[in-house]
């Protein structure tokens, strides 16, 4: 069933609709090598097929798994040949790329240089990451989506009506169950079909009358094996997923946290690495707008220190939705950031004289390290006197949660620092009320 013709493929029309540039390049014959980055069964390997075909020219397929340098170089030579003596161009498929190590990749490049081949790399991996800078830089990255519902099932219909599909067996399939199974394979195209054969092959006729292989709901179910969750634990199935996770939590979506937090679980992520995540979130993406959001967080890396799976998640599930339905505030976070670019710009500045160590009081006397003012001696336990030798406000708390009340504290103390009577002992005007530790921020 694989395509033959660019219109047989379906999904991918953000790469091969018409007037896209690759399907230009095919139509026109001008392609230039081609990475494919996808994940499995979105139709890497028959597009490939498909554009030897539409452009006619020789088609040599190689494995990232199986290839060796030696066979790599005698079919190099091969199309070279091709090429000089037959005046045929060869296109160079090498299925799962990113398994070639850089001795592999390093001979590929003379002759991609001088158009020896068409390379086209397949890799469910991120190319930019596992294909060296020298071979990326001669190639077109193409990133393939995983197949839609509609997609898959106009594929099916399609397998089920051909006669290089299941057209010669007499089946009459549900639509609620073609439906289902497209939408079960996750974008797997190859899951799909193979489950289809699975359940045309091994459902029995009914019975003598109209003898027809009927493909209920309950029959694709059956024929659906539990499809693995795609996160290697390395690369990038674990980066794109904990990414998704935090930025649910950051973007306060409790229920799409959730979700993330579940399939990693599922897929055996370890749950200090998560853990650990919504700590550094908790001071990041909260801060001070719910000061409790740390010490939860602190609490339930403990937690999964002290307990363990499987019941650690329940302690990760309430930490992700506590953080999730937190108020946000990033101030603490961007006020450091600030303050240490200007560092790094050289905007070193000295500590004031009264601030330093005095060391002894002779000491202190000699180096003129006298005249702090010690802020409890304050009726409001404030004393305005130089900190930083600048007027730079790094710390801008926002109006969200806790932090409403830390502005108003600041802009009070801003106000006593402008009165006349600030100097020693500022006017002992009320202080916002501050919340008892027991009370929500």
């Amino acid at each position: 069933m694989r395509p033959r013709t660019l219109e047989d493929i379906v999904g991918q029309d953000h790469i091969i609709g018409p007037g896209k540039l690759l399907r230009r390049a095919i139509e026109a014959d001008r392609l230039s090598s081609i990475i494919l980055f996808g994940p499995p069964g979105c139709g890497k390997t028959s597009l490939a097929e498909v554009i030897a075909r539409v452009t006619r020219r020789a088609f040599d397929r190689s494995s990232g798994v199986l290839s060796n340098v030696a066979g790599l170089r005698k079919s190099l030579q091969a199309a070279r040949y091709r090429r000089d003596a037959l005046h045929q161009q060869t296109i160079l498929f090498i299925d799962e790329i990113h398994r070639f190590n850089k001795a592999q990749q390093d001979v590929l490049l003379p002759y991609v240089e001088e158009g020896a081949v068409t390379l086209i790399g397949a890799t469910t991996h991120n190319p930019f990451f596992f294909i060296n800078n020298p071979l990326i830089s001669r190639s077109q990255v193409f990133q393939l989506e995983p197949v839609g519902p509609d997609a898959i099932l106009v594929l099916l219909r399609r397998a089920l009506s051909s006669p290089q599909g299941l057209a010669h067996l007499p089946i009459r399939a549900d639509d609620d169950a073609l439906r289902h199974l497209a939408e079960v394979c996750d974008g797997d195209a190859r899951r799909a079909l193979n489950a289809l054969e699975i359940a045309a092959l091994t459902t029995p006729p009914s019975p003598p009358l109209d003898a027809v292989i009927h493909i209920t709901r309950s029959v694709i179910e059956e024929s659906v094996q539990k499809k693995a969750v795609l996160y290697d634990h390395d690369e990038d199935g674990h980066y794109d997923t904990i990414s998704a996770f935090i930025k649910s939590v950051r973007g306060s979506d409790p229920n799409a946290a959730l979700y993330w937090l579940a399939k990693m679980l599922h897929a055996g992520e370890d749950p200090r690495f998560i853990a650990r995540r919504l700590v550094i979130l908790a001071s990041e993406d909260i801060g001070n707008a719910d000061p409790r959001g740390i010490t939860l967080a602190v609490s339930c890396l403990q937690a999964v220190e002290f307990v363990g799976m499987p019941e650690a998640r329940i302690a990760l599930a309430q930490a992700t939705t506590y953080l999730a339905t937190a108020p946000k505030s990033n101030a603490a976070y961007k006020g450091l950031d600030e303050a240490a670019a200007d560092i790094q710009a050289g905007r070193t500045l000295p500590v004031p004289r009264h601030l330093r160590s005095t060391g002894s009081s002779r000491a202190a006397k000699a180096f003129g390290h006298v005249g702090y003012q010690y802020a409890h001696d304050s009726p409001e336990h404030f004393v305005d006197q130089e900190y930083v030798p600048t007027t730079k406000i790094y710390y801008a708390p926002t109006d969200q949660g806790y932090e409403k009340i830390i502005r108003e504290r600041l802009a009070h103390w801003d106000s006593l620092r402008r009165s006349p009577r600030s100097s020693a002992h500022p006017s002992a005007a009320p202080t916002p009320p501050v919340p008892p530790a027991s009370a929500p921020p």
